[in-house]
């Protein structure tokens, strides 16, 4: 194998320092679930973020109007789907169940991103994709409930709540990797936030929800706007650009396994003995699927797109 001195760096480490930082919402959000509902923290959260951006939105804008429907397409799904409605979905699966179970149900996400690149992109999915995505859900069902074979009604809605957010996100990842070879990495970032509050706010106005949240909810809020929001996102973006999506998806690890043991170190989590199973079954084949992507030549997933090859 030769090495292209043009090819640009690959930044993994980037990817999973972003995905580390994210590990780091629950200590944030729990909270605020607790103190004020799902939709307001989320208006609030894109509200902050595109204050700050707000200068940029006009190149953003002038950027995006240069490419075609298909990346218009994709960041108005990354910016209502992605980043609203997924991030109230979250919110939503703490106020309901336990702090762990949510975040470590986003292990899933790289499975659904394949998957969207299938269905979105065109990409082929072989047979052996089985292999790993039916374990991966068999220890996420064990994760989601902590007696697998009774099924509590708030356990499901949690872990529903979670896996949809999760679904969305990944298609957030497939098309921002998508957009990324036309736009800059903070294009994209304030497109998603730009999109996402009128989306946040429409939430909270369809729910019937009230926009004030009070003095005392300001601090975690900013912290969890601008550290595992912008912060995280901006680089996050800015590593997508130039790395494959098969290692992308084996750096975004570091966000359920931060976030599983900051859960149970800080938020007084507890995990039944088939709950800690579930756990491990998804990270084990999580990363047996983002391992064989990065090393197998004959990957479960093949695209043919220049923009979402591995280069």
């Amino acid at each position: 194998m030769t090495s292209n001195a043009a090819e640009p760096a690959d930044r993994t480490w980037l990817i999973a320092v972003a995905a580390a930082m994210w590990g780091t919402d629950g200590l944030l959000r729990v909270p605020l679930a607790d103190a004020l509902p799902a939709a307001t923290v989320v208006f609030w959260e894109h509200l902050l973020v595109v204050v700050v951006l707000l200068p940029w939105l006009p190149s953003a804008v002038r950027a995006l109007r240069r490419c075609g429907p298909r990346e218009w397409v994709a960041v108005l799904v990354i910016g209502g789907g992605a980043s609203a409605l997924a991030t109230a979905l979250f919110t939503a699966a703490f106020a309901t169940g336990d702090p762990v179970t949510p975040l470590v149900l986003q292990q899933l996400q790289p499975l659904f991103a394949l998957l969207a690149a299938f269905f979105l992109l065109g990409e082929r999915l072989r047979a052996g994709y089985a292999l790993f995505a039916l374990p991966a859900l068999a220890g996420a069902w064990l994760l989601a409930f902590r007696n697998p074979l009774q099924i509590e009604l708030s356990a499901a809605r949690a872990a529903l709540l979670a896996v949809g957010a999760a679904a969305l996100w990944a298609a957030g990842t497939v098309l921002g990797r998508l957009v990324s070879a036309k736009l800059p990495a903070r294009d994209v970032t304030v497109l998603r936030f730009g999109i996402g509050l009128p989306v946040a706010a429409g939430i909270v106005t369809v729910q019937g929800g009230a926009f004030a949240v009070g003095w005392a909810n300001a601090p975690g809020l900013a912290l969890l706007a601008f550290v595992p929001g912008l912060l995280a996102l901006s680089l996050y973006y800015l590593g997508l650009r130039s790395t494959p999506a098969a290692r992308a998806t084996l750096a975004e690890l570091a966000f359920p396994v931060t976030a599983a043991l900051l859960g149970v170190t800080f938020l007084d989590a507890t995990l039944s003995v088939t709950q800690w199973i579930g756990l491990l079954v998804v990270v084990t084949a999580v990363t047996a699927l983002s391992w064989h992507e990065k090393v197998r030549r004959t990957p479960m997933v093949r695209t043919d797109l220049p923009e979402l090859s591995a280069k």
